[in-house]
């Protein structure tokens, strides 16, 4: 469960070409208020602004009690960065902390860069609107021959609490889980990261070097599904990389437990789950198993899932977790799968 409520999701994210897609886990007709949050094509950027970035972050001065006078006193060299419509404060920084407005820095961006092939495809609020996304799509799925069906995309992301330096970057949703996965396992994920510092600002050419990217994943993910799905995995290979990803410690205790969980929840993945079960034997499967596993079976701690999942992807979490998955399984195989580059 995420730690935004069923009511935050379903009023603050805007989710599109649910035609595509289908409805987001959290979908409740219920929940939806005066307008429903699902768009069956793209999303209008006037609904983005409108619904969503329909406010202001302002810098505050924070004041403190003073012992001796009991009045206020203005904390020196600080600043408060609150929401200009119900005042929540959304953090605390020194006075160099620059805000990255989100209709600006997001929506703005992203509008100057769209064109005919790619729309808004989802975007959002966090942490009670600290944290904020958009995400750029090509209007169509895209089926491999293996029978993958996946949606390239570019994130845009910042924050008001120091959580996020204002990022683009690329991703790919697998639709069959709603997976954020790693767009190229032989390559670094490539981005554009600007810190929240005093005269920080975004040129609009890296902006877009980073969208014209969108165009290349397609084919360099197909090429991966393909490479990875020739890999064979053999039932005694699966369990040596369970023994490798999730050993079971020989002493009896919570640690065993909470291994043997793991195992048994990647061994039904791996057997009778759609969104795994297709590509076992594969290297793919493998993948597929531990990432579907990670984002929507493990425990989450001191987060809600939605949260956790949204910054693993736009971090670079989703990237090392598959990358890492593959080296553990190149281990097991005692051989690469396919030349990575630097």
């Amino acid at each position: 469960m995420s730690k935004e409520s069923l009511q935050w999701l379903n009023e603050n994210t805007l989710i599109g070409f649910t035609d595509k897609r289908g409805t987001a886990w959290h979908y409740r007709a219920s929940h939806q208020g005066a307008e429903p949050n699902h768009y069956p094509g793209p999303i209008p950027v006037t609904d983005v602004e409108r619904r969503l970035f329909g406010w202001d972050a302002l810098s505050r001065p924070i004041y403190v009690e003073d012992p001796v006078t009991g009045g206020l006193a203005e904390v020196p060299e600080r600043q408060a960065i609150v929401r200009s419509d119900n005042g929540h404060v959304m953090g605390i920084f020194s006075d160099s902390y620059e805000p990255h407005p989100y209709r600006e820095w997001l929506l703005g961006t992203i509008a100057r860069l769209l064109d005919d092939d790619l729309s808004i495809g989802s975007a959002g609020l966090l942490r009670s609107g600290a944290v904020a996304w958009v995400s750029v799509e090509v209007p169509e799925n895209i089926r491999t021959p293996e029978g993958v069906e996946f949606r390239p995309n570019l994130f845009g992301a910042t924050s008001f609490d120091g959580s996020l330096a204002t990022t683009f970057k690329r991703a790919v949703t697998n639709i069959v889980c709603d997976n954020t996965m790693a767009a190229g396992l032989a390559e670094r994920g490539q981005q554009v990261k600007i810190k929240h510092s005093r005269h920080s600002k975004l040129r609009l050419g890296e902006a877009r070097e980073a969208l014209n990217i969108v165009y290349e994943v397609a084919d360099t993910f197909t090429a991966q599904v393909k490479r990875l799905c020739e890999t064979t995995v053999s039932p005694s290979q699966w369990v040596k990389f369970l023994d490798e990803y999730a050993p079971v410690p020989a002493e009896i205790g919570r640690a065993r437990t909470l291994a043997e969980a793991k195992r048994d929840s990647l061994l039904k993945l791996w057997r009778y789950d759609n969104r795994v079960a297709p590509w076992s034997g594969t290297a793919w499967g493998v993948v597929q198993a531990v990432n579907t596993y990670v984002q929507h079976e493990q425990a989450v701690r001191g987060a809600g899932r939605v949260e956790r999942n949204f910054l693993r992807a736009v971090t670079g979490g989703v990237d090392e977790l598959d990358r890492e998955t593959l080296q553990t399984l190149e281990k097991v195989l005692d051989r690469p799968v396919f030349a990575r580059v630097a």
